[in-house]
Protein backbone atom coordinates (compact mmCIF):
# COMPACT_ATOMS: atom_id res chain seq x y z
CA UNK A 1 0.00 0.00 0.00
CA UNK A 2 1.21 3.47 -0.91
CA UNK A 3 0.76 6.92 0.64
CA UNK A 4 1.56 10.28 -0.92
CA UNK A 5 2.87 13.07 1.32
CA UNK A 6 2.73 16.82 0.66
CA UNK A 7 5.25 19.28 2.17
CA UNK A 8 4.62 22.49 4.09
CA UNK A 9 6.28 25.86 4.45
CA UNK A 10 10.08 25.65 4.38
CA UNK A 11 10.30 23.39 1.33
CA UNK A 12 10.43 26.25 -1.17
CA UNK A 13 13.49 27.11 -3.26
CA UNK A 14 14.17 29.60 -6.10
CA UNK A 15 13.12 28.38 -9.53
CA UNK A 16 11.19 25.47 -8.08
CA UNK A 17 8.42 25.72 -10.68
CA UNK A 18 10.57 26.01 -13.80
CA UNK A 19 10.82 22.31 -14.62
CA UNK A 20 7.04 21.84 -14.40
CA UNK A 21 6.36 25.02 -16.38
CA UNK A 22 8.76 24.05 -19.16
CA UNK A 23 7.58 20.45 -19.50
CA UNK A 24 3.79 20.51 -19.08
CA UNK A 25 1.13 22.59 -20.81
CA UNK A 26 -1.19 21.84 -17.88
CA UNK A 27 1.34 23.47 -15.55
CA UNK A 28 1.46 26.64 -17.66
CA UNK A 29 -2.34 26.86 -17.58
CA UNK A 30 -2.44 26.38 -13.81
CA UNK A 31 0.31 28.97 -13.30
CA UNK A 32 -1.72 31.49 -15.32
CA UNK A 33 -4.93 30.61 -13.49
CA UNK A 34 -3.18 31.12 -10.16
CA UNK A 35 -2.05 34.61 -11.12
CA UNK A 36 -5.65 35.52 -11.97
CA UNK A 37 -7.12 33.98 -8.81
CA UNK A 38 -4.55 35.56 -6.48
CA UNK A 39 -4.35 38.94 -8.17
CA UNK A 40 -0.55 39.02 -8.24
CA UNK A 41 2.17 37.50 -10.42
CA UNK A 42 2.98 34.29 -8.55
CA UNK A 43 4.29 32.69 -11.75
CA UNK A 44 7.16 35.14 -12.14
CA UNK A 45 8.10 34.80 -8.47
CA UNK A 46 8.11 31.01 -8.79
CA UNK A 47 10.16 31.00 -11.96
CA UNK A 48 12.50 33.93 -11.37
CA UNK A 49 12.11 35.08 -7.76
CA UNK A 50 14.86 35.18 -5.16
CA UNK A 51 15.04 33.21 -1.93
CA UNK A 52 13.84 36.34 -0.11
CA UNK A 53 10.84 36.70 -2.44
CA UNK A 54 9.77 33.15 -1.67
CA UNK A 55 10.08 33.63 2.09
CA UNK A 56 7.11 35.98 2.26
CA UNK A 57 4.26 33.96 3.80
CA UNK A 58 1.69 35.37 1.35
CA UNK A 59 3.89 34.03 -1.49
CA UNK A 60 5.36 30.89 0.08
CA UNK A 61 2.13 29.12 0.89
CA UNK A 62 0.40 29.52 -2.51
CA UNK A 63 3.72 28.71 -4.25
CA UNK A 64 4.17 25.39 -2.44
CA UNK A 65 0.49 24.53 -2.89
CA UNK A 66 0.63 25.25 -6.63
CA UNK A 67 3.82 23.26 -7.15
CA UNK A 68 2.50 20.30 -5.13
CA UNK A 69 -0.92 20.13 -6.80
CA UNK A 70 0.56 20.41 -10.31
CA UNK A 71 3.07 17.67 -9.44
CA UNK A 72 0.24 15.34 -8.43
CA UNK A 73 -1.86 16.18 -11.49
CA UNK A 74 0.88 15.61 -14.07
CA UNK A 75 1.48 12.15 -12.63
CA UNK A 76 -1.81 11.17 -14.23
CA UNK A 77 -2.80 7.54 -13.74
CA UNK A 78 0.36 6.83 -11.75
CA UNK A 79 -1.15 8.78 -8.85
CA UNK A 80 -3.01 5.96 -7.08
CA UNK A 81 -2.86 6.63 -3.33
CA UNK A 82 -4.16 4.35 -0.61
CA UNK A 83 -3.70 7.20 1.87
CA UNK A 84 -2.60 10.85 1.91
CA UNK A 85 -1.14 13.32 4.37
CA UNK A 86 0.24 16.85 4.25
CA UNK A 87 2.50 18.63 6.72
CA UNK A 88 0.65 21.76 7.91
CA UNK A 89 0.08 23.77 4.70
CA UNK A 90 0.58 20.49 2.79
CA UNK A 91 -2.77 19.25 4.08
CA UNK A 92 -4.47 21.64 1.64
CA UNK A 93 -2.40 20.21 -1.24
CA UNK A 94 -3.31 16.68 -0.16
CA UNK A 95 -7.02 17.50 0.01
CA UNK A 96 -6.93 19.01 -3.48
CA UNK A 97 -5.01 16.04 -4.90
CA UNK A 98 -7.60 13.76 -3.28
CA UNK A 99 -10.52 15.63 -4.88
CA UNK A 100 -11.92 16.79 -1.53
CA UNK A 101 -11.67 20.42 -2.71
CA UNK A 102 -11.15 21.83 -6.18
CA UNK A 103 -7.95 23.60 -7.20
CA UNK A 104 -9.37 27.14 -7.15
CA UNK A 105 -11.03 26.71 -3.75
CA UNK A 106 -7.84 25.27 -2.31
CA UNK A 107 -5.71 28.10 -3.67
CA UNK A 108 -8.10 30.72 -2.27
CA UNK A 109 -8.07 29.03 1.15
CA UNK A 110 -4.28 28.82 1.15
CA UNK A 111 -4.01 32.50 0.24
CA UNK A 112 -6.51 33.47 2.94
CA UNK A 113 -4.65 31.27 5.41
CA UNK A 114 -1.35 32.99 4.62
CA UNK A 115 -2.85 36.48 4.97
CA UNK A 116 -4.63 35.57 8.23
CA UNK A 117 -1.46 34.07 9.68
CA UNK A 118 0.53 37.17 8.75
CA UNK A 119 -2.06 39.38 10.47
CA UNK A 120 -1.90 37.22 13.59
CA UNK A 121 1.91 37.47 13.55
CA UNK A 122 1.64 41.25 13.44
CA UNK A 123 -0.64 41.23 16.49
CA UNK A 124 1.71 39.29 18.77
CA UNK A 125 5.47 38.77 18.92
CA UNK A 126 5.91 35.05 18.53
CA UNK A 127 8.46 32.56 17.27
CA UNK A 128 9.33 28.85 17.19
CA UNK A 129 12.29 26.71 18.23
CA UNK A 130 13.53 23.26 17.24
CA UNK A 131 14.31 20.94 20.14
CA UNK A 132 16.56 17.97 19.40
CA UNK A 133 17.41 14.95 21.52
CA UNK A 134 14.73 15.02 24.22
CA UNK A 135 11.68 12.83 24.78
CA UNK A 136 8.34 14.45 23.97
CA UNK A 137 7.12 14.20 27.55
CA UNK A 138 10.06 16.18 28.93
CA UNK A 139 9.58 18.92 26.32
CA UNK A 140 5.85 19.08 27.05
CA UNK A 141 6.44 19.32 30.80
CA UNK A 142 8.95 22.16 30.43
CA UNK A 143 6.56 24.02 28.13
CA UNK A 144 3.81 23.71 30.77
CA UNK A 145 6.14 25.01 33.49
CA UNK A 146 7.28 28.04 31.46
CA UNK A 147 5.56 31.41 31.99
CA UNK A 148 3.82 32.82 28.93
CA UNK A 149 2.56 30.98 25.87
CA UNK A 150 4.77 28.07 24.78
CA UNK A 151 3.49 24.76 23.40
CA UNK A 152 4.62 21.73 21.43
CA UNK A 153 3.82 22.58 17.80
CA UNK A 154 5.39 20.03 15.42
CA UNK A 155 6.03 16.40 16.35
CA UNK A 156 8.28 15.85 13.34
CA UNK A 157 10.20 12.66 14.11
CA UNK A 158 11.72 10.88 17.11
CA UNK A 159 13.93 13.34 18.99
CA UNK A 160 12.79 16.37 16.97
CA UNK A 161 9.98 18.51 18.33
CA UNK A 162 9.30 22.14 17.44
CA UNK A 163 7.86 24.44 20.11
CA UNK A 164 5.93 27.66 19.49
CA UNK A 165 4.86 30.72 21.50
CA UNK A 166 5.82 34.15 22.81
CA UNK A 167 9.43 35.12 22.07
CA UNK A 168 10.37 35.53 25.75
CA UNK A 169 8.70 32.24 26.68
CA UNK A 170 10.47 30.39 23.86
CA UNK A 171 13.89 31.79 24.86
CA UNK A 172 13.27 30.84 28.49
CA UNK A 173 12.05 27.34 27.57
CA UNK A 174 15.11 26.79 25.36
CA UNK A 175 17.42 27.47 28.30
CA UNK A 176 15.52 25.01 30.48
CA UNK A 177 15.43 22.41 27.69
CA UNK A 178 19.20 22.61 27.25
CA UNK A 179 19.62 22.23 31.00
CA UNK A 180 17.37 19.15 30.82
CA UNK A 181 19.68 17.54 28.28
CA UNK A 182 18.48 18.71 24.87
CA UNK A 183 21.19 18.29 22.24
CA UNK A 184 19.96 21.55 20.71
CA UNK A 185 17.19 24.05 21.41
CA UNK A 186 17.44 26.51 18.57
CA UNK A 187 15.16 29.48 17.90
CA UNK A 188 14.06 29.34 14.25
CA UNK A 189 14.03 32.22 11.75
CA UNK A 190 10.23 32.33 11.42
CA UNK A 191 7.89 35.28 11.62
CA UNK A 192 5.37 33.93 14.11
CA UNK A 193 4.18 31.32 16.59
CA UNK A 194 2.49 28.92 14.18
CA UNK A 195 0.38 26.05 15.58
CA UNK A 196 0.01 27.78 18.93
CA UNK A 197 -2.77 29.72 20.73
CA UNK A 198 -1.26 32.93 19.29
CA UNK A 199 -2.75 31.89 15.91
CA UNK A 200 -6.31 32.08 17.30
CA UNK A 201 -7.17 35.28 15.32
CA UNK A 202 -6.11 33.49 12.12
CA UNK A 203 -8.05 30.36 13.04
CA UNK A 204 -11.24 32.37 13.58
CA UNK A 205 -10.79 34.20 10.28
CA UNK A 206 -10.01 31.05 8.29
CA UNK A 207 -12.90 29.13 9.88
CA UNK A 208 -15.43 31.27 8.01
CA UNK A 209 -13.69 30.65 4.68
CA UNK A 210 -13.43 26.88 5.28
CA UNK A 211 -17.08 26.69 6.34
CA UNK A 212 -18.07 28.47 3.13
CA UNK A 213 -16.08 26.05 0.93
CA UNK A 214 -17.60 22.88 -0.52
CA UNK A 215 -15.80 19.70 0.58
CA UNK A 216 -16.34 16.26 -0.97
CA UNK A 217 -15.26 12.85 0.27
CA UNK A 218 -11.59 12.31 -0.72
CA UNK A 219 -10.66 9.46 -3.08
CA UNK A 220 -8.84 7.80 -0.16
CA UNK A 221 -8.44 8.47 3.57
CA UNK A 222 -6.36 11.48 4.61
CA UNK A 223 -4.42 11.40 7.86
CA UNK A 224 -4.92 14.87 9.29
CA UNK A 225 -2.39 16.78 11.41
CA UNK A 226 -4.61 17.43 14.40
CA UNK A 227 -5.66 13.82 15.06
CA UNK A 228 -3.12 11.64 13.17
CA UNK A 229 -6.09 9.48 12.19
CA UNK A 230 -7.54 8.46 8.82
CA UNK A 231 -10.47 10.68 7.85
CA UNK A 232 -12.86 10.49 4.90
CA UNK A 233 -15.91 12.38 6.18
CA UNK A 234 -16.05 15.91 4.65
CA UNK A 235 -17.45 17.58 7.79
CA UNK A 236 -14.74 16.04 9.98
CA UNK A 237 -12.08 17.11 7.47
CA UNK A 238 -13.35 20.70 7.67
CA UNK A 239 -13.42 20.69 11.46
CA UNK A 240 -9.86 19.34 11.69
CA UNK A 241 -8.63 21.81 9.08
CA UNK A 242 -10.01 24.73 11.11
CA UNK A 243 -8.37 23.39 14.29
CA UNK A 244 -5.03 22.96 12.55
CA UNK A 245 -3.77 26.55 12.93
CA UNK A 246 -3.73 26.44 16.73
CA UNK A 247 -3.16 22.69 17.18
CA UNK A 248 0.11 20.75 16.89
CA UNK A 249 1.18 18.95 13.71
CA UNK A 250 1.28 15.30 14.75
CA UNK A 251 3.47 14.21 11.85
CA UNK A 252 5.35 11.37 13.50
CA UNK A 253 2.08 10.01 14.87
CA UNK A 254 0.46 10.27 11.42
CA UNK A 255 3.24 8.33 9.71
CA UNK A 256 3.17 5.66 12.40
CA UNK A 257 -0.61 5.37 12.09
CA UNK A 258 -0.26 4.89 8.32
CA UNK A 259 2.34 2.19 8.83
CA UNK A 260 0.03 0.45 11.30
CA UNK A 261 -2.69 0.73 8.64
CA UNK A 262 -0.58 -1.18 6.14
CA UNK A 263 1.31 1.56 4.27
CA UNK A 264 4.78 0.35 3.27
CA UNK A 265 5.62 2.84 0.49
CA UNK A 266 5.70 6.65 0.91
CA UNK A 267 6.13 9.19 -1.89
CA UNK A 268 6.73 12.93 -1.33
CA UNK A 269 4.92 15.12 -3.88
CA UNK A 270 6.00 18.77 -4.15
CA UNK A 271 9.17 20.83 -3.74
CA UNK A 272 12.08 19.69 -1.62
CA UNK A 273 12.88 16.52 0.33
CA UNK A 274 12.03 17.52 3.90
CA UNK A 275 9.37 14.85 4.42
CA UNK A 276 11.56 12.12 2.97
CA UNK A 277 14.14 12.88 5.65
CA UNK A 278 11.52 12.82 8.43
CA UNK A 279 10.01 9.51 7.30
CA UNK A 280 13.47 7.90 7.24
CA UNK A 281 13.95 8.96 10.86
CA UNK A 282 10.51 7.65 11.85
CA UNK A 283 10.89 4.17 10.32
CA UNK A 284 13.60 2.23 8.51
CA UNK A 285 11.09 -0.47 7.60
CA UNK A 286 9.30 1.48 4.84
CA UNK A 287 10.23 2.78 1.40
CA UNK A 288 10.36 6.56 0.87
CA UNK A 289 11.09 8.50 -2.33
CA UNK A 290 10.26 11.64 -4.25
CA UNK A 291 7.60 11.61 -6.96
CA UNK A 292 8.85 10.59 -10.41
CA UNK A 293 7.56 13.25 -12.81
Amino acid sequence: MKAYLFPGQGSQFPGMGKDLFDRFEMAKEMFQASDEILGFDLSTILLEGSKEDLQQTRVTQPAIYLHSVISAKVMGGVFQPDALAGHSLGEFSALTAAGAIDFESGLKLVSQRAEAMQKACNQSEGTMAAVLGLEDQIVEEICQQTSGVVVAANYNCPGQLVISGNVDAIVSACEDLKAAGARRALVLPVGGAFHSPLMEPARSELANAIDATHFSAPLCPIYQNTTAQAVSDPETIQKNLIAQLTAPVRWRQSINAMIEGGIIDFVEVGPGKVLQGLVRKISIEVAISGAEI
